[in-house]
């Protein structure tokens, strides 16, 4: 839901951040895929792309097909790097308290690994559950899922919940997993494919290339002076 532009505070805003290629270089789950996926994954991908299935489906079907051992998954998780600028990013948000959650169609066990190393392992979490059956088999849970949504995690539902208690909502994503939820914030700081589907839907953004410009840009958001953008970008509408 979109707020009036009012006079805000730092402590009228809540924070929901995409994990993979935003504050992860690269994507994690196609990354293993690619090193440890048995044949079918690609297909499944194609599938997810074409429309055919939604990505929930598609990650099940895809986390079923790893062939890795744990010591292999965090081998390869200590080769995944995220954004230097994020750390210092949460940092000024945690000085300014405002809450920040990690919103991810991605697998919560490498977000977590992952942002641990960089001693971030506080920071809550909606993801997939990565859950090991056998000794290199894998499922995927999705704990955060809507029955209405076809995606693992339900972005636009964790959207809602964040702005339930009055607050505006600053979405920071990179891609089709978070084009649903773009439309149910206040905000947006896009990367990549998300910046050309706010423009095409007038969803009020500023473009972002990393964490560097979200720290120049967070005082000016907290204070109120990206407010015109918000009042005069045309607004989608909300059912």
């Amino acid at each position: 839901m979109r707020h009036p532009a009012l006079a805000p505070t730092a402590s009228d805003w809540t924070i929901l951040c995409d994990f993979d290629g935003t504050i992860a270089l690269e994507d994690v789950i196609d990354s293993l895929l690619e090193r440890f996926g048995r044949s079918g994954w690609e297909r499944l991908e194609q599938d997810w792309r074409d429309g055919r299935i939604g990505s929930r489906e598609c990650m099940r079907g895809q986390v079923a097909l790893l062939d890795m051992s744990p010591d292999e998954l965090a081998l390869h998780l200590d080769n995944c790097h995220i954004d230097p600028a994020f750390a210092p990013f949460v940092k000024a948000v945690r000085a300014s308290g405002v809450p920040l959650r990690v919103v991810s169609d991605g697998l919560d066990h490498a977000i977590q690994v992952i942002l641990g190393r960089h001693g971030l392992g506080d920071l809550p979490v909606a993801a997939n559950h990565l859950r090991p059956v056998a000794a290199r088999r894998w499922e995927l849970n999705a704990p955060f899922r809507a029955s209405h949504c076809p995606s693992g995690t339900c972005k636009c539902a964790c959207a809602r919940q964040a702005s339930g208690a009055g607050n505006r909502t600053l979405l920071i994503g990179d891609g089709a997993s978070d084009f649903c939820a773009a439309g149910e914030v206040d905000f947006v700081f896009a990367k990549h494919r998300l910046i050309n589907h706010c423009e095409a839907e007038g969803i009020p953004y500023r473009a972002i290339a990393n964490f560097d410009d979200a720290l120049v840009l967070l005082p000016q958001l907290l204070a109120g002076g990206l407010d015109t953008e918000l009042a005069t970008l045309p607004m989608v509408a909300q059912s």
